[in-house]
């Protein structure tokens, strides 16, 4: 087990962050994250090419992580070398080069990834791309061959363009490398053992399905022993899968605006996160409050 501890003074005293790592545990399995069956299958067949750039989003704590760790575990590391750069190495893959940042001894992303490319990887985990220098290695590893992995704090799939265009990747670069998008939330799952129907709110539920609904009912978690009277038990994925086509590279590279790129994707049959979420929400695993709080 790793426990990391932040200290903040604040107004009143101390605030005390831990951050605790279990290294007994197993990374999820894909098919375990949450995504919908169309999801699933094609972001397991782009885990699976050889070159590009794949893109896990979202804030601090969304499985961004997770997600790339069984995507890993998806390619045959016998036969491939894979080398990640990670701060903090959360679970130990084995066929897998492993390497932690260190930014007090001068380790950073970048200067682990000058290293790195130079042992001929097949594929590369970016923990995340914090500056320009580590974007600018990642599409020339991808540009030469390899299959990237990293993460990047956006909003949504659609927001990872001008992100990458903020870190100094020409547009056209961009559109030429990035393969795909995820983006990710973490909700929390209704608890089975006091999950009861209820009908909720329509202006609530309309925030949620961007339309009028009627009359419909829902479930949510009455609070019991189990789920110490939360509601809720366990936790789930909501994603939003971006795939470039060959549309949405040609809008990328002309410098088309969020809102043109977003129009595109949603033409091409690309499902928001409040979809996914509502879709989830109908099925009976969360709450429209649980989505809301994520995706608001």
């Amino acid at each position: 087990m790793d426990l990391r501890v932040a200290t903040v003074p604040t107004h009143y005293g101390e605030s005390v962050t831990l951050r605790l790592l279990d290294r007994g545990g197993r990374p999820v399995g894909l098919d375990e994250l949450g995504m919908a069956p169309e999801v699933l299958e094609r972001f397991r067949a782009l885990a699976g090419r050889q070159h590009g750039i794949l893109l896990a989003t979202g804030p601090t704590g969304s499985g961004k992580t997770t997600t790339l760790y069984a995507a890993l575990a998806l390619r045959d590391r016998a036969a491939e070398k894979i080398i990640t750069v990670e701060d903090p190495i959360e679970y130990e893959l084995p066929g897998v080069t492993q390497v932690p940042v260190s930014e007090k001894a001068g380790m950073t992303f970048a200067k682990a990834l000058k290293s790195l490319v130079r042992h001929d990887p097949d594929v590369l985990m970016i923990g995340e791309m914090r500056d320009e220098e580590t974007a600018d290695i990642a599409i020339r590893s991808a540009m030469t061959g390899h299959l990237v992995f990293s993460t990047l704090h956006t909003n949504d799939a659609v927001g990872a363009m001008p992100r990458l265009v903020d870190l100094k990747v020409p547009a056209y670069l961009v559109a030429a490398t990035v393969e795909a998008v995820l983006a990710q939330r973490l909700v929390r799952r209704i608890c089975p053992e006091c999950r009861a129907t209820y009908k909720p709110d329509p202006a609530t539920v309309a925030l949620l399905a961007e339309q009028p609904v009627g009359t419909v009912k829902l479930h949510r978690g009455a609070g019991c022993a189990a789920c110490r009277g939360t509601g809720y038990h366990g936790r789930t994925g909501i994603f939003e899968l971006l795939v470039m086509s060959e549309e949405l590279k040609v809008a990328i590279s002309k410098g088309a605006d969020r809102g043109r790129v977003r129009d595109q994707a949603a033409a091409e049959g690309m499902r928001t996160l409040k979809q996914d979420g509502w879709a989830k929400v109908q099925a009976g695993l969360t709450t429209v409050e649980e989505v809301l709080r994520v995706v608001q």
